[in-house]
């Protein structure tokens, strides 16, 4: 995906329920393509937003073809080592412990390396640093919900895991009966102001009004935070945000019983992507292959659901795939 739509919607990404009544946004976590922020706090009784894996994990098996085009220094090793930006939930952020990294993002990794059969060591580190830190050859690969551009191609490679893009978000229930883009004509839509939401939101309210349609109401705040509250209040009929993000408040704000995601492919979509340094091209291939045997046998459509984001996944693990 170009990189402009989702950097510009990286202005928040933190909801913590403090209450049955009330959620409080912080400013964003995360890097600058990816969505989500550190994860709500813990509410007896809520939902499983930090699922158990474990046993979807377990079943991976290696796949001797495709573990046999690692490079040998790394089955040598036994490890492929990871950087990520640990704190942008749900893709990538840390257990309660402070220690243990999760997400859907991490359990992909984890079980590309049962596919090729080695571990996979996570290393955390600022966004800004994860290019730099391939090209040096500190890190083998990057994960961190980055978006596989063509400026980046030119950069490092990349094995395309994800697709990502806007979401519609509603009241439980859906009582506005909003059903994709073409259904918000005629109502209000919150979005944060200056992000690419916006900017979708009011070439919508274009089509609606060439169509002979109601015109589209766009609201801009400055925070998620205002949106959530007018969303939940039904001074807006829906709110538009990134895909991973709007599953994970759906799922976690008031116990799950606040909002839910409009189903359907997310709009304006495009790929995340493992990075790799351009000059390891096995290592690339390698990987790409284990993730499409992932795809193949299942594994991969598990844990996106587990994370309930099954809307991002891809069909294809393509290398360089983004525009």
């Amino acid at each position: 995906m170009p990189s402009t739509p989702l950097t510009l919607t990286r202005t928040w990404r933190l909801a913590v329920l403090t209450g049955v009544a009330a959620l409080v946004t912080a400013a964003c976590g995360g890097g600058p393509d990816g969505a989500g922020g550190p994860p709500p706090a813990a509410t007896p009784g809520a939902p499983a937003a930090i699922p158990d894996t474990t046993a979807v994990l377990e079943a991976v098996q290696k796949d001797a073809a495709v573990a046999a085009t690692l490079p040998a220094k790394y089955t040598q090793a036994g490890m492929l080592h990871l950087a990520s930006n640990l704190q942008s939930a749900p893709n990538n952020f840390y257990a309660a412990d402070g220690k243990t990294p999760i997400g859907y993002e991490v359990d992909l990794a984890k079980a590309i390396g049962k596919k090729l059969g080695v571990t996979v060591h996570h290393q955390d580190m600022a966004f800004g640093s994860l290019i730099t830190s391939l090209q040096s050859g500190r890190v083998d690969l990057t994960m961190a919900a980055m978006n596989d551009t063509k400026t980046r191609q030119a950069q490092i490679d990349f094995v395309d895991y994800f697709s990502s893009g806007i979401t519609i978000m509603v009241r439980k229930g859906n009582p506005d009966r909003i059903a994709g883009a073409d259904t918000l004509c005629g109502k209000n839509v919150a979005v944060v102001q200056g992000t690419s939401h916006q900017k979708f939101a009011e070439e919508q309210n274009g089509k609606c009004t060439q169509a002979g349609k109601p015109a589209l109401t766009v609201t801009a705040t400055d925070s998620d935070t205002q949106n959530q509250n007018q969303l939940r209040t039904g001074r807006v009929a829906a709110i538009l945000n990134d895909l991973p993000s709007a599953v994970y408040i759906s799922r976690t704000a008031g116990e799950g019983k606040f909002f839910e995601v409009v189903p359907g492919e997310p709009i304006n979509g495009g790929p995340y992507g493992i990075g790799v340094n351009k000059d390891n091209k096995p290592l690339a291939e390698a990987v790409q292959k284990a993730l499409q045997s992932l795809i193949a046998d299942g594994g991969y459509g598990k844990i996106l659901q587990a994370w309930g984001v099954e809307q991002g996944a891809v069909k294809e693990a393509k290398l360089n795939g983004g525009s």
